[in-house]
């Protein structure tokens, strides 16, 4: 894809689509990744984001039930005295 360089002020800058800002999901920040040859614009990923939004749609569909036990019948707490 060619794009051209702009002004921005005292600086330059690129220009991006909203589609390629929406199928990158490129918000706030990018990572420029510097190579030799060229220069790479990568999103920054938020791995936990929307983990708040997740577990409250967890809780409302009854699925943040224990799949295993946290503590087991024949679990022996004595040796841990």
């Amino acid at each position: 894809m060619k794009t051209k360089i702009i002004k921005i002020g005292n600086s330059k800058g690129l220009r991006l689509s909203k589609t390629i800002l929406e199928k990158y999901e490129i918000d706030e920040a990018v990572e420029l990744v510097l190579e030799k040859e060229y220069i790479m614009i990568k999103p920054i990923k938020n791995p936990r984001e929307k983990w708040a939004q997740k577990f409250q749609q967890m809780s409302k569909n009854g699925d943040d039930n224990l799949l295993i036990d946290d503590v087991f019948e024949d679990e022996d707490f004595e040796e841990w005295n």
